[in-house]
């Protein structure tokens, strides 16, 4: 599958095509509505570990893991996994800078 960076505009700031599907559009200010865990499960996603990897990395189970997974994709807006990896990518620094959510109050 191949991912394709779109320019951003009328204030959204992640746009990702994913093997020609829709487009998920994005603003960064959606991150404010995950939780603390989900921000830290969405900021490891463009490392590409599996779900049992990232579950070790976070000291918690897989299957919580998944739950994060599905709850970051319903509150993003986003069709899958991939998706939510390749948006996180793209704001990895400010996630960096700020793991917080980005601005959150």
């Amino acid at each position: 599958m191949h991912g394709e960076k779109l320019p951003a505009d009328g204030g959204v700031d992640g746009r990702i095509r994913v093997g020609g599907g829709r487009l998920a559009s994005v603003e960064r200010s959606a991150l404010r509505v995950l939780t603390p865990r989900e921000l830290e499960v969405f900021s490891v996603l463009p490392d590409g570990e599996g779900n049992r990897e990232l579950a070790r990395r976070l000291g918690i189970a897989e299957r919580t893991v998944k739950a994060h997974l599905t709850s970051i994709t319903r509150k993003l807006g986003l069709r899958s996994r991939v998706e939510a990896a390749l948006l996180a990518a793209e704001w990895s620094d400010d996630l960096r800078l700020d793991p917080k959510g980005l601005d959150r109050p």
